[in-house]
């Protein structure tokens, strides 16, 4: 069995269309995770549209699982234009943290008032349901589905996806540099490696993917504390301590051309491999697909 994951969004804070973005793109977060049976959603950014574009050019609609990470516009922004919640013969579980929360529907429903979008919640006409994650995860259609509370303001969430021995981990606007065990080892000894919490860690690892918010340059960092964003060294590091395969530097800052993101990972590799490790890196980019 094989996991398949594809990019639809990849940008963070701000769709970025243009010139200096078009490699890496610039619609916001929304990652596709599928197996032969079903498709699971990362995130619902501007993203999320052409994603319900190519949903509904394939022969028979999958079973759809859509979670968020958090419910920041730049990550529910795209839902109001996810056509196939517009037809009555598909069927969308919406998933909540824990049993008998609310709080995702109610502000997917919100963001559709008349005051901001000319349809309403209720005009969809497809079966949206509401799911529920446990404690200890959730086997949904093959796939064990886990989930960790994140720094960011307001809180995010990391989920696994894990089938047939295969992992793959979406961890976006999470501010990695508050879980350090010590800061101040970032200014002291930069080059050293960055001790993340074991919890974490043990969420992250053996991954033979992880998808991870590598927003900012250490230069940019220090400027940006408390804004839930992590610098790209600090998910490397994430990456080594977990015995990660493959990391993909996701959540691109809008203000960062191609370019720009291009010099991020070339020093992300550089500091992979002064730690002694084989991680492959690269950027998360729109239309990439990955076979796991």
């Amino acid at each position: 069995m094989a996991l398949f994951v594809r990019f639809w969004g990849t940008r963070g804070s701000i769709p970025t269309p243009g010139f200096k973005t078009k490699r890496y793109g610039g619609n916001t977060s929304c990652v596709e995770v599928r197996t032969d049976e079903s498709v699971f959603i990362c995130d619902g950014g501007t993203g999320l549209r052409e994603l319900g574009q190519d949903l509904i050019r394939r022969a028979t609609p999958p079973p759809m699982h859509l979670f968020f990470s958090h419910m920041h516009w730049d990550h529910i922004q795209g839902f109001p234009f996810f056509v196939p919640a517009y037809a009555d013969h598909n069927v969308l579980s919406v998933y909540e943290i824990a049993p008998g929360q609310t709080r995702i529907r109610e502000l997917l429903t919100g963001q559709m008032r008349s005051e901001y979008f000319p349809v309403s919640f209720c005009d969809l006409g497809a079966k949206i349901q509401s799911g529920y994650l446990e404690h200890q995860g959730k086997l949904i259609d093959g796939v064990k589905v886990r989930c960790i509370s994140q720094h960011h303001p307001g809180t995010s969430y990391a989920y696994s996806f894990e089938q047939g021995g295969k992992k793959v981990v979406y961890s976006t606007d999470n501010e990695l540099d508050l879980w350090l065990a010590d800061p101040n080892l970032c200014i002291t000894s930069p080059e050293s490696l960055r001790i993340l919490p074991s919890e974490f860690v043990d969420f992250v690892r053996n991954a033979d993917l992880l998808i991870a918010d590598g927003q900012y340059t250490e230069e940019e960092y220090p400027t940006r504390i408390g804004w839930g964003h992590a610098r790209t060294n600090t998910v490397v590091d994430l990456a080594v301590q977990a015995g990660v395969k493959q990391c993909a530097i996701f959540h691109h800052d809008p203000m960062q051309t191609d370019d720009d993101v291009d010099r991020k990972l070339e020093r992300a590799e550089e500091r992979a491999r002064r730690h002694g490790s084989n991680l492959v890196i690269f950027g998360a980019r729109e239309g990439m697909e990955l076979k796991v």
